[in-house]
Formats: C-alpha cells, sequence, structure tokens
C-alpha cells in the first residue's frame, strides 16, 4: 500500500508574506543568516510581526551547509526563547537549520513547536519536504535527516525575496531544483502523483530557468521557478532521490562545491550511468526501466530525438547546455580543485556516496567501483 499527502500549507502569489499578519503565534524565533539579517530584507518579515504585535527574536549564526555545532547554538538559543514557533527565512542552509534545531529543541523542552518556512532562494524545495542536510565537519560528512516531524508547518512563497538573488545563485539553485525534479522521476519510490509534480517542476525549468538566470526582472520567470523549487520539493518528499544527490553531498563536504553546483555537475554522468547508453542493447526490451523517464523529461523540455539513445544524449546535451549558458562549471576541475587531492580522495567520496540514504532509491543499483568512475570522468 503506498500513499502520498501534503502536510504543509502552503501561500503563494502576491502579498503572500501578508500571511503573517494572521499567524496564530504570539512569539517567535526568527532563523536566518547574516546577509538577510543584516540587509532591509528581514524587515518584510519583521514589520508584519510588528504590525501583529508578535513578540519576536532573531537567530542569525546561520552558515552553509550547517555543522552540527552551529545547530547545537541554535538549540541552546531556542530552548532560551521558548517560542510557540520559529520562522526560518533564507535558503536552504537557514530552513535546514531551522528544522534540525527544532527537531532536537523540541525532543529536549517537550514542547511542540511550529515552523514557517519563508524560502528566499528558488532551489531547495526544504519548505516542504522532511528532509535536511547537516554537516559533520570534522569527518567531512554530510547527513540527510529524514523524518516527518521535520516537515514545516506552514512555507510562504512570495516572489518579493527572490528579486535580488545573484545570478550565480539563480543558477546553482534552479538546477538543483531540475535534479530534484528528475530525480524523484525516476525514483524506485515514483508513483503517479510524485510523477505529475516533478513533470510540472521539469516543465517549468525548461520555460522559465534560463530566463530567470538572464534577467533579475523578470518577475514572472521568477515567480514560476518559485513555484517549480515547491513542485520538486514535494516530488522527492515523496518519492525521494538518487545515486545524483549521494554523489553530490559527498563531493560537496569533501571539496565545499556549492550544493545546486555540484547536483549540475553530477547530472549529465549519473543519467549516462542510470540509462546505460554506452553499453550496446540488442533490442529495446533491454533498455532499463528509467530510459522511458528521462525521454519523457527530453519530452517536456522539447529535445526528443530520433530514438531511445539517440534522445538521452540529447537530454544530456541540452544539460550541457544550460550549464554552459549559466556559467556552471562543467567538471569539478573548473572548480578549481586539486586533480592530485581529488583522485586521492575518490574512493572515500564513493564510499559515501554508496551509504547515502538517497542512493538507495536510485533506479540503478551502483558499486564502488561505478561510483569511483563517475567521479573520475567528472573531474576532467
Amino acid at each position: 500500500m503506498n500513499s502520498f499527502d501534503i502536510r504543509t500549507k502552503i501561500y503563494f502569489g502576491d502579498d503572500a508574506l501578508d500571511r503573517l499578519i494572521d499567524i496564530p503565534y504570539k512569539k517567535v524565533m526568527i532563523i536566518t543568516d547574516p546577509f538577510i539579517a543584516e540587509s532591509g530584507m528581514l524587515r518584510l518579515i519583521t514589520d508584519r510581526l510588528a504590525q501583529a504585535f508578535i513578540e519576536f527574536k532573531v537567530f542569525s549564526d546561520v552558515v552553509p551547509d550547517p555543522p552540527l555545532e552551529k545547530i547545537e547554538l541554535g538549540v541552546k538559543a531556542l530552548l532560551e526563547c521558548n517560542p510557540d514557533a520559529i520562522i526560518a527565512v533564507g535558503g536552504g542552509s537557514a530552513i535546514d537549520s531551522a528544522k534540525s534545531i527544532r527537531e532536537f529543541g523540541s525532543r529536549a523542552g517537550g514542547k511542540h513547536i511550529a515552523l514557517i518556512a519563508i524560502p528566499t532562494t528558488s532551489g531547495t524545495g526544504s519548505e516542504v519536504t522532511s528532509f535536511a542536510v547537516v554537516t559533520d565537519t570534522q569527518n567531512n560528512i554530510k547527513y540527510p535527516l529524514v523524518s516527518d516531524s521535520m516537515l514545516p508547518t506552514e512555507a510562504i512563497l512570495d516572489a518579493e525575496l527572490v528579486k535580488s538573488v545573484p545570478a550565480s545563485v539563480t543558477a546553482d539553485t534552479g538546477m538543483d531544483v531540475l535534479t530534484h525534479a528528475i530525480e524523484a522521476y525516476v525514483s524506485i519510490k515514483n508513483n503517479e502523483f510524485s510523477a505529475a509534480l516533478a513533470e510540472k517542476a521539469i516543465e517549468i525549468c525548461g520555460t522559465f530557468l534560463l530566463r530567470s538566470y538572464l534577467d533579475n526582472n523578470d518577475t514572472h520567470a521568477r515567480k514560476k521557478m518559485h513555484v517549480a523549487s515547491c513542485l520538486a520539493g514535494l516530488a522527492f518528499n515523496s518519492a525521494s532521490l538518487g545515486l545524483n544527490h549521494g554523489i553530490a553531498h559527498a563531493l560537496g563536504a569533501r571539496f565545499h562545491i556549492p550544493h545546486g553546483r555540484a547536483n549540475a555537475i553530477v547530472l549529465p554522468h549519473v543519467i549516462e550511468f542510470n540509462s546505460g547508453i554506452n553499453k550496446h542493447s540488442k533490442s529495446k526490451k533491454e533498455y532499463p526501466k528509467c530510459v522511458e523517464k528521462y525521454c519523457n523529461v527530453a519530452k517536456l523540455l522539447g529535445v526528443n530525438n530520433f530514438n531511445e539513445i539517440t534522445t538521452i544524449r540529447a537530454l544530456v546535451g541540452w544539460i550541457q547546455f544550460m550549464n554552459k549558458e549559466m556559467n556552471i562549471p562543467l567538471s569539478v576541475s573548473q572548480c578549481g580543485v586539486d586533480k592530485h587531492e581529488y583522485m586521492n580522495a575518490v574512493e572515500g567520496m564513493a564510499e559515501k556516496a554508496i551509504a547515502d540514504s538517497c542512493t538507495a532509491t536510485n533506479p540503478r543499483v551502483p558499486t564502488k567501483s561505478d561510483v569511483c568512475l563517475i567521479l573520475e570522468h567528472m573531474y576532467d
């Protein structure tokens, strides 16, 4: 028996932030990063809270790839504040930090705390998922945490918050959206509901991602990508992800490559691996099941071709084209990583990718040697 539900209440569209005036909480703790805390952006949140006479405290000690040490500090601040709700404002790091802080803080304090997630980037979909990723900096390991108790209570999608996002971040997070959608679509846990969400997210990426990157003032494109991020998050919250994220987590933890960028670099290689397009099949019946799914992705993006193999190659080419157009590196070497250091780390990263919980739902079961080969090809 399968099941599907959306437990997070989603507010979106023009003036979605006005929801904050009506929230049923008297005291909240805002979790965000230093940039947002010091910019005028946070006033879009705090002015509305003040208007509603809601007491608030700001915790801004959030950094990329949230380390366990910062989560511990956040839990301490949460217990001291004792709020009715947390408002997470930021990208994936801020929202993942808030999820983790609430999870551990609620256990320590014995109190249920609501979580309102307000994303300021269009990428992670963390505002509607039960996933969070934290980092063990001492051992260079990223741990995906998964629990229904980590689902945000509400999500507020307001494109006003993504207008000023730099082009490079728009590119990285946009390719993260596409990777989420594609991995959920081919996951062994995929279902009709997750597939419908993933297909729409892919379609939006194909139409609006490059537009969003090229023009900060294209508000329509920004709104669409903000919705696509949420749709992809809903898809992978149901169907999970795959090897792409397993490798990206290991790569990001070891060489500190931004998560969306790591996914973009890995994606063509994992599609080729999963579909087996470098192995010659005698008949259509010998194609892996995921090939049909990848061909559907290609059709949604408008690059379907003569047959399955040429269509997969066209899909890989489209992804590489997008990376080039948005100045995303096509290889790890272009990220400035030393080759000798990288090759020495390949075996360890492969082991961590295989052990990553995301890899468990990949459509093709990889061996350690498979992942090592992918990692080696990715360098150049």
